[in-house]
């Protein structure tokens, strides 16, 4: 996207409030050409009164255009100001939906540092374009546009100074952006790693203080921005040059018209007052192409950013509904996978063909070593991923044919990460149901065993749980997770490790709650203990993505396969029979 394309695209967002943009454009002009006539009337007064003439008429001129001047000024400063917040909020909203629909594989490849500072920087970014571009741009084209035919028809040879003086600037800034493209791109990406190393860094604050890492991630922090330094550097100096040259520029232009001005006068070809309207004139250029140049520079040095921003608007999740998705139709939550078959790139991990049914209301577990394919199957089925070939059927209807909205409603998940936000307890158990009533939220806690720890707490039920839930226990993070799930009350229950983080005492008050849950609801469990999966109808073993043993637990634990083998290496442990 070249830069004068990222300019039209990011002014092309106030057309959405096209009637407000479009007055104050014309308010801009309206400043512009009062600014124009002010050298003019400035001349003529001075002319009048080099002539003992009456100078009152163009006073009064003057007086009234400035007056309209001011309220034009007033107009476009206040209305550009709330048009361009008003803006800036509304494009944040949208990328924060677009950010917040896309694929976990984006913000993994990407990290969350790099994702929020797209966001912000994009939009202060924006938010100076619009600004620019309603306050001060119009006003300085207008002035322009209308100067130089009147200077030319003032006096021709001093207007072609005021050419000269425009094409400097012009193929200045040109020569400056067409030397420092490549380098300002190279900047911004130096931006993002720095706000990817901070994203990456303060997420894991914990490991970084355990592990006495403080030194070396400030190091490599500060490595990355001397890397920035170096990018940015040749860029500034660049702009730098450019600067002095402009100043030059004027410098020498304003002199010459004083010095073909007073050639003029002594030849009788130019009055005084015109002297004096061009060297207004002279000063307006010189303001209006110091606005223009200004922009042009903070325009390119923010297009990366502008760019990265836009990047993020354009990209489109993968998983979306298809032409003519309707609403799941849920009778009893049964779910089939036939041949289903998800790769992650040429790596070679992922699941392959497989084939198992969930009978509706039952309980299969799937257990296996790490990486085995366990999470990916029911991300499948959570269409957080498309299988690359086969069906996943819930209730014998194909899921990528219903909408992704109706079929995630048919589902409660409690992940091993119980996935808190930095919100009141109440808050966090009411994802699982939006507008569900207190009373409700407080029942779905009782039965998750997490009310006594809650009302406990600081404020009970409006106690913060931290970020990440950093303010509670693991088991106190996992029960209140649980609870999310029972205030859903879907048909299908998806536990992925979901007592992991449970000692033995809470694990047996969530077992217990778990059972009750998954009464009558058909449920899919991923666990490396057997006492959460033991009395499961059946239980899948995956390895290396496929499916290598399938049965009941008295029927795998005796024999001499794979699930055998993890319970004789410590890998699942042993239910204990006092549970």
């Amino acid at each position: 996207m070249s830069l004068i394309q990222v300019y039209l695209r990011a002014v092309g967002h106030l057309g959405r409030e096209r009637g407000v943009a479009i007055a104050l454009v014309f308010a801009n002009a309206a400043v512009g050409l009062v600014q124009l006539a002010e050298p003019i009337l400035f001349g003529a007064i001075v002319n009048a009164l080099a002539q003992n003439d009456s100078p009152w008429t163009a006073i009064l001129l003057w007086a009234v255009i400035g007056l309209g001047g001011i309220v034009a000024s007033v107009v476009v400063a206040v209305s550009a100001d709330r048009l361009a917040h008003r803006h800036r909020l509304q494009a944040m909203a949208e990328a924060f939906e677009r950010a917040i629909t896309l694929p976990l594989s984006y913000h993994s490849e990407r990290g969350t540092g790099t994702v929020i500072r797209t966001i912000f920087e994009g939009t202060s970014a924006l938010f100076a374009t619009w600004l620019s571009f309603l306050r001060e741009q119009c006003t300085a084209v207008v002035a322009l546009v209308f100067m130089l035919p009147v200077a030319l028809w003032m006096e021709w040879r001093l207007a072609v100074l005021l050419i000269v003086l425009a094409a400097i600037y012009t193929a200045l800034n040109v020569y400056v952006i067409s030397k420092t493209s490549g380098g300002q791109s190279a900047v911004e990406q130096y931006h993002m790693n720095v706000s990817g190393r901070l994203g990456d860094t303060l997420s894991n604050v914990s490991v970084v203080q355990s592990y006495a890492r403080l030194q070396a991630e400030a190091q490599g922090l500060k490595a990355l921005m001397s890397d920035l330094l170096s990018a940015q550097y040749p860029v500034l100096t660049w702009w730098g040059v450019m600067t002095v040259l402009t100043r030059a520029a004027s410098t020498i232009t304003m002199v010459t018209v004083f010095a073909v001005g007073t050639w003029l006068m002594a030849r009788g070809e130019i009055t005084v007052g015109e002297i004096v309207s061009f060297v207004g004139f002279a000063n307006l250029l010189i303001s209006k192409l110091d606005v223009l140049s200004g922009f042009v520079t903070r325009v390119f040095m923010q297009a990366p950013t502008m760019r990265s921003f836009f990047t993020l608007l354009d990209e489109t999740s993968p998983i979306v509904d298809a032409p003519g998705a309707e609403p799941v139709k849920i009778k009893g939550g049964g779910i089939a996978y036939r041949s289903v078959t998800f790769q992650y790139g040429e790596g070679g991990q992922g699941v392959f063909d497989l084939d198992f049914d969930v009978p509706a209301g039952a309980t299969v577990a799937l257990v296996g070593p790490t990486g085995s394919g366990k999470t990916t199957t029911l991300a499948l089925l959570q269409r957080l991923r498309d299988p690359d070939a086969g069906r996943i059927l819930l209730d014998g209807q194909p899921i990528n044919e219903v909408t992704i909205a109706s079929l995630r409603s048919a589902l409660a998940v409690v992940f091993q990460d119980a996935g808190l936000f930095n919100r009141a307890i109440s808050e966090n158990i009411g994802i699982g149901r939006p507008g569900a009533e207190d009373s409700a939220i407080v029942a779905a806690a009782e039965k998750a065993q997490a009310r006594e720890f809650i009302e406990a707490k600081p404020g009970g039920f409006d106690f913060v749980a931290g970020e990440r839930g950093s303010a509670l226990s693991g088991g106190e993070r996992q029960r209140i997770a649980i609870a999310r799930a029972v205030l859903r009350d879907a048909p299908v229950l998806i536990l992925d490790e979901a007592t992991s983080a449970l000692d033995t005492a809470p694990e047996a008050q969530i077992k217990r709650a778990l059972d009750e849950l998954r009464r009558n609801r058909t449920t899919l469990i991923i666990a490396h203990r057997l006492s959460t999966v033991a009395d499961a109808d059946l239980i899948l073993v995956f390895d290396k993505g496929r499916i290598v043993e399938r049965g009941t637990y008295r029927e795998l634990a005796g024999g001499d396969g794979l699930f055998a083998q993890l319970v004789k290496d410590g890998e699942l442990k042993v239910p204990d029979p006092t549970e």
